[in-house]
């Protein structure tokens, strides 16, 4: 990535196939919104892989301006930061919106990222874990049983559009308010709760999304009062009937997507025992307050 005073220029490796144009048809549903957003410039294949070119918008991000923040100003932000999110699940979208990296994996292709629940596709992870040699078929059947029992949750209501991946390092803020919602290359039409998982997951876990690996996240204890804040200022989003077990539903697709499709045997296994602990009722929403 190249931050200029006017412009970001960023490269990929071509891993998230077709990211970029992904991400520049959703700018152009935000276009006319009242989203705060970088403008999509251009976009494109190179030498060097796929490219792109977005307006940078002002500030920083606000796992940058966190820190240092005093509390007035920190509830400014996500305040602020309600009021984006209910403007971006208002733009109008259409219900099968995925990138065509998630929809290549969903399809069975090799899976690129963590990504947000897919609601339908859930049995589909079921299925997924059960193809890894050394399964536990017994767990597995209780975690199908226990999907089945819910997804009448989901029966009605609208898809909105979903950033997907919203945290501390994709949202831009100065002066205490957000200027940009920023790498929509996870966007999806899902149910508005969706973001509601990511948020919460970043409030409990949040030394988990450092900006770049070699970073840290930020410390979630100066987190404590944010889903308080953003329930004040987005309560619409906090309304859903049985709204806990729904976050327990896109939390148990976020723990088999791992599970099954994770190169790495420890962090499927510890996937496994955070299902085991799903089914009994808690994660990590226990130590939250909204």
């Amino acid at each position: 990535m190249w931050v200029g005073d006017e412009y970001v220029v960023r490269l990929s490796n071509g891993q998230f196939r077709d990211s970029f144009r992904h991400e520049a048809s959703v700018a152009n549903l935000l276009a006319g919104s009242e989203v705060p957003h970088a403008r999509h410039l251009a976009h494109g294949d190179g030498p060097d892989g796929p490219w792109c070119v977005t307006e940078r918008v002002p500030g920083r991000t606000l796992y940058e301006a966190w820190p240092a923040a005093d509390s007035h100003t920190r509830q400014a932000m996500i305040e602020s930061l309600g009021f984006a999110l209910r403007a971006l699940h208002r733009v109008p979208v259409t219900a099968g919106l995925l990138p065509p990296w998630l929809a290549d994996a969903l399809a069975g292709k090799p899976w690129p990222a963590f990504h947000p629940p897919v609601v339908s596709a859930a049995l589909q992870q079921v299925e997924a874990a059960r193809r890894l040699p050394g399964h536990d078929s017994r767990l597995l059947a209780d975690v199908a049983d226990w999907i089945q029992e819910r997804l009448a949750l989901f029966a009605a209501g609208e898809p909105v559009l979903v950033h997907g991946d919203l945290h501390g390092s994709n949202v831009m803020v100065d002066q205490g308010r957000v200027t940009g919602l920023i790498d929509f290359a996870e966007a999806l039409a899902q149910p508005a709760d969706v973001e509601l998982d990511t948020i919460l997951r970043w409030c409990a876990k949040a030394r988990e999304y450092p900006p770049t690996p070699d970073e840290q996240g930020l410390d979630e204890t100066t987190l404590t009062e944010v889903p308080g804040w953003l329930h004040g200022a987005y309560p619409e989003l906090f309304e859903r009937e049985q709204l806990r077990e729904r976050l327990l539903f896109y939390d148990m697709y976020v723990e088999l997507a791992l599970c099954a499709h994770h190169p790495q045997p420890d962090i499927r296994q510890a996937a496994q025992d955070r299902i085991v602990r799903l089914l009994s009722g808690h994660n990590h929403l226990d130590g939250l307050v909204w």
